[in-house]
């Protein structure tokens, strides 16, 4: 018996998954598991790089570049499975094992890219690329193997290259740090309420979400914290002005406590550590370094987006904020609108205007009867089927497993759904993969999919009835969940939605659209108790509500573009302190007072624990991208079945296989324009 076989049979992580679709084994893996499989994967894996090094025969594009794409799949494995179960289902066993892979894995990476040898053979490869003939999506491969490793040091000096080593190893860890912090900051905070009389104007699902996880805590009354499905009600309703102020600060103060999970210190070391990378790899800042393999191409390209977006947007922010401020006083507020003012009395306005409020929406939503309408969105647009499938294991008994089905019955992926809040679980919404997709001795590898959601749960007497707003975020990380599971590249590198980050969005943003169409909504959006058609005159409501604060949402979303960049194109060192420079950098778009307890840089998990530094712009520059391509859908019909399958086979399908702007062109026919966009946010 080989080593690999005894390793297998002690550690579920390490033999083949004997699960339908090889899907991870999760009743089978324990905690303890998960280092030494590491640790056997990175062994495989380095083994499998050295023979690509080592072979003897002239570097081709096929044992050079292809195969070292193909290497290292048993830690890709390992490593979706961990990092999934770190973000949704995680525990201080599994924090621990983080910090201690995490160095391993940018050490795994670092000799990859960083080995001279290896580099010269795909270089080699590289400069003989006219000469190859190569398809399109094996020049995309050749030129972002090159690019990579460029961009990751290969051109260095030995010295300089130890100095990315250290700079890489340590911003790994201190991104895993921030992020655990805001966990447990925001695990941390409850607000206990045991006199009823403070709680007017809540409605009864949130009192009596509130009541059970106060019962769930074995305490008396009510208990509100800081996750979305009970932080936004009360912020929207709650009459009680002290207590909103008291619940806002908790949200807006996440790791800014100057205590253990304080992250000032940690944002400073990650900026300066991105520049200092930068500037070893030839650039002026960070910003230049990750914007040049992105769409905008360039810090001045992402400016002139916000800027362009700004002067449509702030405008009419400040004329929302005009008249909300006299709505306030009509009721006989008198104070300045303070932040924790700002969504409740902007939503009592919203009632007043159009009639319209989450709760006369709610009914429509019965979770259940959403999931089928998403689904069965997708089965009209692109033929695809969900079937439950019971023997698939999950991590946690709330997550539920589906096979997913192309038209002609093949299978095609494993999508998992998993919809409420719990300890373990980050905060916000996302799509990840288990395991993606490639083509590989004539076989298609089939994706393994995760959206993971943070929605309100059902109550001891009505069943999990979503807000709008939770539709909507249904829909965009289903639409991530498309680009994955239509996956159909050759090259897993290239597959889903491994695209430039300002093109990922697409595909989300996009389902967004449908929300708001009574055609669709006829479809599933039915009141839970009567059965009855959510009514046209409410889908008129949410039309008409649809550019409601469109301005200050706008200047809002661009108000964290411009911190992004603020930080990402400093060319010195930050020595300064973290509030007063996001103040600084955002100050044009700002419409309230600042609040000294308040910091969005140290909770701000897209910049410092995510993939967006330099890249936040990429949401707007998507809802340019998605405003225009729906447009195509509107002119042509909703589910117009040619529209779909273009967009299905020169977007979702094509992963990062092409230039995102020739994959957009070909499915739209041009290059986009914001003329879409600001039309249907009524800012035109």
């Amino acid at each position: 018996m080989n080593l690999n076989m005894v390793n297998a049979q002690k550690n579920p992580l390490l033999g083949e998954f004997k699960t339908p679709h090889q899907t991870a084994p999760f009743a089978e893996i324990k905690s303890e598991h998960f280092l030494p499989a590491f640790k056997e994967a990175i062994n495989q894996g380095e083994a499998e790089v050295k023979a690509v090094i080592e072979n003897a025969a002239e570097p081709t594009f096929e044992n050079t570049i292809a195969a070292l794409d193909r290497t290292g799949k048993l830690l890709n494995r390992t490593a979706g499975i961990f990092f999934n179960l770190i973000n949704a289902e995680t525990n201080d066993e599994l924090q621990k094992i983080a910090q201690e892979v995490s160095p391993m894995l940018t050490k795994y990476q670092n000799d990859i890219t960083l080995n001279p040898v290896l580099f010269a053979r795909i270089k080699s490869v590289y400069d003989k690329k006219e000469e190859l003939n190569l398809n399109a999506e094996d020049e995309t491969l050749l030129e972002n193997t090159y690019l990579t490793f460029v961009r990751q040091g290969a051109n260095l000096s030995e010295a300089d290259k130890e100095k990315f080593r250290e700079i890489s190893t340590e911003l790994a860890k201190l991104t895993l740090t921030f992020g655990e912090n805001v966990l447990k900051e925001t695990n941390s905070y409850e607000m206990h309420v045991t006199d009823k009389s403070r709680l007017g104007g809540l409605p009864e699902s949130a009192l009596e979400a509130a009541a059970a996880k106060a019962k769930g805590k074995k305490k008396e009354g009510w208990v509100f914290d800081v996750t979305m499905p009970s932080y936004l009600p009360f912020m929207k309703y709650a009459e009680d002005r002290e207590l909103r102020k008291e619940l806002y600060l908790a949200y807006a103060s996440k790791s800014f406590k100057e205590d253990e999970l304080d992250n000032q210190d940690n944002v400073k070391r990650i900026v300066n550590l991105r520049l200092e990378m930068g500037k070893l790899l030839g650039y002026n800042n960070y910003a230049d370094y990750v914007l040049e393999r992105r769409m905008a191409m360039n810090p001045d390209g992402v400016y002139k987006l916000l800027n362009d977006l700004y002067d449509a947007s702030f405008p009419v922010a400040q004329k929302e904020k005009e008249e909300v401020t006299t709505f306030a006083r009509e009721l006989g507020f008198s104070d300045e609108i303070m932040p924790w003012d700002w969504t409740y009395y902007s939503e009592r306005l919203k009632v007043e205007k159009f009639n319209l409020d989450d709760e006369m929406l709610k009914p429509y939503f019965e979770l259940d009867k959403v999931v089928d309408g998403v689904f069965g969105l997708a089965t009209e647009l692109f033929g695809i089927t969900f079937r439950p499938n019971k023997n698939i294991p999950v991590y946690h008994e709330e997550v539920v497993p589906y096979d997913v089905y192309d038209e002609n019955g093949h299978f095609l992926s494993v999508l998992y759904t998993d919809f409420h809040p719990r300890p373990g679980k980050q905060g916000g919404a996302w799509m990840n993969d288990f395991k993606g997709q490639w083509k590989e001795n004539g076989t298609d590898s089939r994706p393994h999919i995760t959206i993971v959601m943070n929605f309100t749960r059902p109550t001891e007497t009505k069943p999990a009835l979503l807000t709008f707003t939770e539709v909507e975020t249904f829909m965009h990380e289903f639409g991530h969940a498309l680009h994955g599971m239509l996956a159909n590249s050759t090259y897993s590198s290239l597959s889903g939605t491994n695209v430039y980050r300002d093109f990922v969005e697409l595909p989300s943003q996009i389902m967004e659209n449908w929300a708001v169409e009574k055609e669709f909504l006829d479809r599933f959006a039915t009141h839970y108790q009567t059965g009855e058609k959510i009514p046209v005159e409410l889908v008129e409501k949410i039309k008409a509500s649809q550019n409601y604060l469109a301005g200050y949402l706008s200047v809002r979303q661009l108000s964290f573009g411009y911190l992004d960049m603020a930080w990402h194109t400093l060319e010195k060192p930050f020595q300064g302190e973290v509030k007063q420079f996001e103040e600084t950098a955002w100050r044009k778009t700002q419409i309230f007072p600042v609040i000294n307890k308040a910091c969005m840089s140290t909770q701000f998990g897209h910049l410092f624990a995510g993939g967006y530094a330099a890249g936040y712009y990429g949401y707007k520059w998507a809802e340019v991208l998605d405003a225009d391509a729906f447009s195509l859908f509107k002119e042509k019909g909703l589910f117009n079945k040619e529209v779909a399958a273009s967009f299905r086979k020169n977007i979702l399908e094509k992963g990062g296989t092409e230039h995102p702007m020739i994959l957009y062109k070909r499915f739209r026919g041009q290059e986009p324009n914001v003329d879409a966009l600001l039309e249907r946010s009524g800012m035109k």
